[in-house]
């Protein structure tokens, strides 16, 4: 006799797992971009750590207002949906199990079978049959604003310490070269482990996040470079 087995996919993660890649490789960049570009003005060290932490606390508050924002959206959106198939399934019950049945021979069951797939389901839980077959809703997939919220500011404020860490340890004139390194090998790491977390190539992850760092990086630098106004 066969047993069950518990499987956990990668999908069941998507929710948090997008907003932290996102909120952490965001906070790498803004910051060490931020610090690089105000470095290369000539500012001194104690000028170039105040504008990284008024950075992470903006930067940490905007992530969260947006990714709320956004999710909430997508949440009111569902709710909505969701609203709308209630009254159909109070109104027009025949029609719902109809709708129900199509869909079922659409995904390659006979209408017979469909039929009697859509009245068990029905019977069973009409509104939670519709709402994953019909609206594509799972509770894996739904939008949690606050969640993403949370995971996403905190993402961004962990990713933007290590710039601040590299330019508080970094020697005196040497900000840049070291806070440009030290970024690259934490965006490296970030991709990688965001390709492996959801079933990509590491490497392919490490290159894509390191490129686009670096180039956020050197566009900071050269504008930095031209304006060049001692901060400090």
């Amino acid at each position: 006799m066969r047993r069950w087995h518990l499987e956990t996919h990668r999908t069941d993660r998507v929710g948090w797992l997008r907003a932290a890649v996102l909120g952490a490789n965001d906070g790498i960049i803004s910051i060490a971009g931020l610090a690089v570009g105000v470095a290369a003005t000539g500012a001194t060290t104690g000028a170039v750590l105040a504008s990284g932490v008024a950075g992470i606390v903006a930067g940490a508050m905007s992530m969260a207002a947006g990714e709320y924002v956004s999710v909430q959206s997508q949440a009111d959106t569902e709710n909505a949906d969701i609203a709308k198939e209630m009254r159909e399934l109070a109104e027009e019950p025949e029609h719902e199990l109809l709708e129900l049945t199509h869909i079922y021979v659409q995904r390659g069951l006979t209408p017979d079978l469909a039929a009697q797939v859509a009245q068990q389901l029905t019977t069973h839980d009409a509104l939670a049959a519709h709402k994953r077959d019909e609206l594509g809703i799972t509770d894996a997939l739904s939008a949690r604003p606050l969640q993403a919220a949370l995971a996403s500011a905190a993402a961004f404020t962990v990713g933007a310490l290590l710039p601040i860490a590299a330019v508080a340890l970094a020697p005196a004139g040497r900000i840049e070269p070291v806070t440009f390194v030290a970024t690259l090998l934490a965006l490296f790491g970030s991709g990688a482990l965001a390709g492996w977390a959801g079933g990509a190539s590491p490497l392919r992850g490490a290159l894509r996040v390191g490129f686009w760092g670096a180039m956020a990086m050197a566009a900071a630098a050269l504008i930095g470079r031209l304006f060049h106004v001692q901060l400090a």
